[in-house]
């Protein structure tokens, strides 16, 4: 006997299944401990359905953390387009978007940025990666077009300030302030040092 009964699903829809099964997982344990047998009963289909599509735990992760890239890049993007104004302000969009996607993704954004997830071994996951890394590089590249940046590689500035980024989120998720004023006051002040290093 099965581990579960199997449930009928379209055909060509059972790696969009096992992916929302294990995004869903991931969201309620708080990590990635699950084995795909697991997935396969969440997402009641055989234990052997998952590996049509991959060939183990790992490749699943890989695409979470996939897709996980290309939604961080659409906020970034999305925060850049409402708030079109000076690259300045369209810098401090793109921080507050994310650390506010890292903390309301914190299982996901954590797995992003595991060890465990080798992107030299995916090219696509790589992709993804670089993609989510632009509109940063874009904005910084416009700001020292406009003369309100410092004239440098942009994508030299651009992992300084990802750099922060990600601190910022991961003190967010693993030290949260009691006083809400001093986590404001403290992001602010970093992103403010950070801005002062960057214009012209």
């Amino acid at each position: 006997m099965s581990d579960s009964p199997e449930r009928p699903y379209h055909h060509g829809n059972l790696k969009r299944v096992l992916i929302e099964t294990a995004g869903r997982m991931l969201r309620d344990d708080g990590g990635w401990q699950f084995t795909l047998r697991e997935v396969a009963r969440g997402a009641g289909v055989s234990h052997a359905a998952p590996y049509k599509h991959f060939r183990d735990k790992t490749a699943l992760l890989a695409e979470l953390a996939r897709q996980g890239y290309l939604q961080l890049r659409d906020e970034l993007q999305a925060a850049i387009i409402i708030r079109e104004k000076s690259p300045h302000d369209q810098l401090l969009a793109i921080a507050e978007a994310h650390v506010r996607f890292g903390i309301s993704n914190a299982p996901l954004y954590r797995l992003m940025f595991s060890t465990e997830i080798n992107k030299d071994e995916r090219s696509d996951l790589n992709d993804a990666a670089v993609a989510s890394f632009r509109p940063l590089v874009d904005v910084l590249t416009r700001g020292q077009a406009a003369g309100v940046f410092k004239r440098a590689a942009p994508e030299e500035q651009a992992a300084v300030c990802w750099a922060l980024f990600h601190g910022l989120t991961i003190f967010e998720l693993d030290r949260p302030l009691s006083n809400e004023n001093c986590e404001t006051q403290g992001a602010d002040g970093a992103l403010a040092i950070l801005l002062e290093g960057l214009l012209a």
